[in-house]
């Protein structure tokens, strides 16, 4: 099997209704879809994204300036195609476009691999498990209402989650802390909740915030201060007794062995896009295993589970139900769970109308 062509398009997916946290304002996510088109009649399909869809093209011109690296090869060499890619970013860097370009490619070399395979990754992975924990993390914004937060809790609830992720990073605390009491009030005492300021806070405003919501149940803090402050995120963690997670904005393995050195972290969340695809994420993963730190994967939920179905430290997955209109497929939600698919490759498949639809 050789990869014939690579294709790129590009489309932006509209919020339901805008949405903030304490850094972002969020309007839509703009997304390049990537399909890898093969002499087999397999095509191998990923997506990368950016926030309202701001220089989305500058990512289409990173991914389709590889071509020369995917077209004509056996998608098998996956880590041959990954590691010449590796080289000719060196000049330029290993974050930001550069990587984002590389999980693109390497994530649907893989998707292909499965397709040929006519199996599921976590399958050629190496399986754990056939469903895992996940929680919903699509609403309780910062821009939400109490009622609203209330409201929607219940929805989550009835939509079957056991565990939901409230955004905090108010200036005044005790803001959160009357916000997070009636999520939790809202939804009893048997349901996980968990909290992310998003990198808003001192490392001080984080530990008297941690120490509050110790006293509502809350399982961890995430993000609370800011990415590059490995230090303050350590003081954090070691001042609460609730988890601290963080390293979604992390790239790539080294990034996620910068916080494991620093001791920032209680819960590690690769995200697939700036770890650099379905080859790097295994790598973090096995990494953070090797230090005994669970991980939990960060968005790209319908391709993620593929590494959560065949990590032993994989404890969740978030749903993000933001690229859910992009694909034929659904997630499939069971008692607090998502069931991963076992249909070949990643499992999910572009729905040729939404493109048409949301295309730009």
């Amino acid at each position: 099997m050789k990869i014939t062509r690579l294709k790129t398009r590009l489309v932006d997916v509209p919020m339901g209704k805008p949405i903030t946290t304490a850094i972002h304002n969020m309007r839509s996510v703009g997304c390049v879809l990537v399909d890898l088109e093969t002499d087999a009649g397999l095509v191998g399909q990923s997506y990368i994204f950016t926030i309202n869809a701001a220089r989305l093209k500058a990512f289409d011109e990173m991914i389709r300036g590889f071509a020369h690296r995917v077209e004509g090869i056996d998608p098998h060499y996956v880590t041959g195609m990954n590691s010449a890619i590796w080289a000719d970013i060196n000049p330029t860097g290993y974050a930001g476009v550069t990587i984002s370009a590389l999980s693109a490619l390497d994530t649907a070399c893989w998707d292909l691999i499965g397709k040929a395979a006519d199996a599921p990754l976590h399958h050629l992975f190496g399986a754990c498990r056939d469903r895992i924990r996940t929680y919903a993390s699509g609403g309780l914004w910062l821009s939400y209402s109490i009622d609203e937060l209330v409201t929607e809790a219940q929805e989550f609830l009835d939509q079957g989650f056991r565990a939901m992720k409230i955004r905090v990073g108010n200036p005044d605390s005790h803001v959160d802390i009357t916000r997070v009491r009636a999520v939790r009030d809202a939804v009893g005492p048997d349901v996980e909740l968990l909290t992310d300021a998003n990198q808003s806070l001192r490392p001080k405003q984080a530990i008297r915030l941690g120490r509050m919501l110790e006293e509502l149940d809350v399982s961890w803090l995430e993000e609370p201060v800011d990415v590059h402050n490995l230090t303050g995120s350590a003081e954090v963690r070691r001042a609460l007794e609730i988890n601290v997670a963080s390293g979604e904005t992390e790239w790539t393995r080294y990034g996620i062995r910068r916080m494991i050195e620093a001791g920032a972290a209680d819960i590690l969340m690769p995200d697939l896009q700036r770890i650099g695809g379905l080859t790097e994420m295994r790598r973090a993963v096995a990494l953070a295993e090797s230090y005994d730190l669970p991980v939990s994967t960060h968005i790209f939920t319908e391709h993620s589970l593929s590494i959560a179905g065949s990590a032993a430290n994989c404890i969740s997955v978030e749903h993000m139900p933001w690229y859910a209109p992009l694909f034929n497929e659904t997630m499939q939600i069971e008692d607090g769970d998502i069931v991963i698919p076992t249909r070949p490759g990643t499992g999910f498949t572009f729905d040729e109308r939404a493109i048409k639809r949301f295309a730009l």
